[in-house]
């Protein structure tokens, strides 16, 4: 489920900022882009993260800036007087003359850098209160965004249950078409006087039987019922069920579209397996 938090507090001279943003994946995939004076907390950021969200390709970004960052810049002046000499040396060599020379070393790996402090515990309590004040507008943006996906995947279950209703009109219809098929195939290929009325009551009522849609009827109401009742559960993780629920769903709906003899509960079929469509596309963004 996608999300986003943003959080940004100041503590003496120095300002912390959290970022917290997400896309939909069936996996937990964190990545954490920090100062590297946070290496040491990196465990227990990714901690606090868990806590909020259990599946998603999830991005948090943290940035520390001090008003007396000017003071805090570094050079390495050996490295960059090695860097400096053999490069000017290359030049001469092949006559290159170019004068951006000073800022290509200065882009070099270790050269230039902002000297690195430690962080104080004061420091780290202010930075995590910023981190759980971002997760918690991630998190409230999600539950906004999740009550949306619910009314969704709500209206279309609703939808599946009004098209089974559809159904039954049809259902006597049916079973006149496929008696008289049969009858009109026997007398196609034995003729009228050579049918056993009896033995063909018989016969078609075996073959209804076997085309008897009822128990996918009611299996399918069943479990469009079920499927409500676990989306409006307060389980946070509902999302493997309602999707193993889904499974149960298309497989009711393909049988009774197998079953069906009927252009008319085909179509009915048809705009089912519609709605059951969108509803798998809805079941990448829940947990």
């Amino acid at each position: 489920m996608t999300g986003y938090g943003r959080a940004v507090k100041t503590w003496r001279d120095k300002t912390f900022m959290v970022e917290m943003r997400s896309l939909n994946s069936k996996y937990s995939d964190l990545r954490l882009k920090c100062p590297p004076t946070l290496r040491e907390k990196e465990t227990e950021l990714r901690k606090m993260v868990n806590d909020f969200a259990q599946r998603g390709k999830l991005e948090m970004s943290i940035d520390i800036t001090s008003l007396e960052a000017g003071n805090q810049f570094g050079l390495n002046v050996p490295l960059f007087k090695r860097y400096f000499h053999a490069l000017s040396e290359l030049a001469t060599e092949f006559d290159y003359q170019d004068q951006t020379l000073m800022s290509a070393i200065l882009r070099l790996p270790n050269v230039a850098a902002a000297s690195e402090g430690d962080m104080s515990d004061e420091e780290w309590q202010v930075l995590r209160s910023t981190v759980l004040e971002a997760l918690q507008k991630f998190d409230a943006f999600r539950e906004q965004e999740g009550k949306a996906t619910a009314q969704d995947l709500a209206a279309r279950v609703h939808n599946i249950t009004t098209l089974l209703e559809q159904v039954r009109p049809h259902e006597n219809d049916r079973v006149t078409a496929i008696r008289d098929r049969l009858y009109r195939s026997l007398d196609d290929n034995m003729g009228k006087e050579r049918i056993d009325e009896s033995r063909y009551e018989q016969e078609v009522l075996f073959y209804l039987e076997k085309l008897d849609i009822n128990e996918e009827k009611m299996r399918l109401a069943q479990h469009c019922q079920y499927f409500l009742e676990v989306l409006h559960n307060k389980d946070k993780a509902s999302g493997r069920k309602l999707n193993f629920i889904s499974q149960e769903l298309g497989r009711e709906i393909n049988t009774l579209g197998a079953k069906a003899y009927s252009s008319d509960i085909q179509r009915l079929v048809v705009e089912m397996k519609d709605e059951l469509e969108k509803i798998k596309e809805q079941m990448a963004n829940i947990v």
